[in-house]
């Protein structure tokens, strides 16, 4: 009997492990929240990736394509997030056999093995996943044999609270908050035109917010780019430079460290936000009530600390997660940002990943947990393992092969905006 596969979330990993499901056989449904595929890459469409278009297609994507007429693109060109939902997920979703396993608008409220809570051992490993979920028509279920979670992390965003936790009031503003990478120089423009607008974060979202604001500012007179840092030492986010073997990558941290010399964006260093307030019509970022304590007023705030797994709906399944990362125990040593960047994380793939549940993966971003360095080709690599391991090809499940660009830095955040792609954006929730 075939089985199937429920793979949650219609991004460019989820689309990539369908495709392997059906080479090998195996039955797809891939449940989408959005209404279209790439719901969250179009979230940050504006945005050019910094890893060109041959790490970001997935060989058996490519292979249901290729068999349709697909041209494909030029390999070395860079891709916005844009071009990769036009140029490759939206021809993957509506011209190749994917088009019958996808279902958009169906958001997931809960994964467990049907019939078994959470406590019940006995059998359980025989029975089927149940997974649930909203969509227009009201809830629905479907059982599967085996899951993979490859929704992403890009609607879990962290908050602004340098100790992980929302900052105090910051509810209370949300109306003058951005989180993410909003579209500075397009659809977004209206908000930060002419206004003093303060970015936190250290990654690459963080960094190419911080550019454009600064193109922002020579177009429209008055405004005004404040970087919150929260460490004392900028240099760590100006990346591997020319060392860097994605050169748009490289590029992307020279740019932002001239910008910063020359002082067209102003430097806050060790502001570590504690709490948030309106005054006087505008928002006041304060570090905390210390003798030391410091402010900013402000018209916005963008937030661009990262991003972190949704974990709720998963709560009946028997999970294992890095007690810090919140990855799979045995990735977090491989993946965590004081060690690595992007290119120097190990192929990995089933095994690494598996669960104390049978048959349930997490893959891509969502597989990383809180860790930024994730690359797009990481996660082709990590879906292709586990679903030949779901399939009972054993040996292929264990041969991963991986080969990923050096990003010129032994550690720090992972990517993600004009030159983005390493992480899902943040893309980071990086990108590439």
């Amino acid at each position: 009997m075939m089985k199937t596969i429920a793979i949650l979330g219609a991004g460019p990993v989820g689309l990539a492990a369908a495709a392997h499901a059906l080479e090998r056989g195996l039955k797809p449904v891939v449940l989408e929240r959005g209404p279209a595929v790439g719901h969250a890459v179009r979230q940050w469409g504006h945005v050019r990736m910094f890893s060109p278009w041959e790490y970001n297609v997935d060989k058996a994507a490519a292979r249901l394509l290729s068999a349709r007429g697909w041209n494909a693109p030029d390999a070395s060109d860079y891709p916005t997030g844009g071009e990769l939902v036009a140029q490759y997920l939206e021809p993957l979703a509506t011209r190749t056999a994917l088009k019958d396993y996808i279902r958009t608008n169906s958001t997931v409220t809960s994964v467990g093995r049907a019939g078994f809570d959470k406590v019940k051992s006995a059998g359980r490993d025989k029975a089927s996943f149940e997974i649930r979920y909203q969509n227009g028509k009201g809830p629905e279920s479907l059982k599967a044999d085996a899951v993979i979670d490859a929704s992403g992390t890009w609607f879990a965003p962290n908050p602004a609270g340098a100790d992980g936790r929302a900052a105090i009031g910051e509810e209370q503003v949300r109306s003058r908050l951005a989180y993410g990478m909003p579209d500075v120089l397009g659809t977004d423009r209206a908000r930060y035109a002419g206004k003093t607008v303060a970015v936190a974060g250290a990654g690459h979202s963080a960094i190419g917010t911080l550019i454009d604001l600064a193109r922002l500012a020579e177009q429209a007179p008055g405004t005004k780019a404040i970087w919150l840092l929260r460490g004392n030492d900028p240099s760590k986010a100006f990346g591997g430079g020319a060392n860097d073997q994605l050169a748009a990558r490289g590029a992307l941290g020279t740019a932002f460290a001239a910008l910063i010399d020359s002082g067209r964006i102003a430097l806050e260093r060790g502001f570590r936000i504690a709490e948030l307030s309106e005054i006087d019509s505008r928002l006041r970022i304060g570090t905390g009530a210390s003798c030391c304590a410091r402010q900013v007023i402000v018209d916005t705030l963008i937030v661009c600390t990262g991003f972190r797994p949704e974990l709720d709906f998963l709560r009946e399944l028997r999970l294992s997660l890095d007690p810090a990362l919140e990855c799979p125990p045995e990735l977090a040593p491989l993946i965590d940002p004081n060690l690595h960047s992007c290119g120097t994380v190990r192929p990995h793939g089933a095994r690494e990943l598996r669960q104390p549940e049978p048959g349930f993966y997490f893959a891509g971003m969502k597989s990383y947990g809180r860790a930024p360095t994730f690359l797009m080709l990481t996660g082709y690599e990590q879906v292709r393992s586990i679903v030949a391991e779901i399939a009972g090809d054993h040996d292929a499940a264990r041969k991963v092969e991986l080969v990923l660009p050096e990003t010129g830095v032994c550690s720090g955040p992972g990517p993600s905006t004009q030159a983005s792609g390493c992480c899902a954006p943040a893309p980071v929730k990086c990108c590439g």
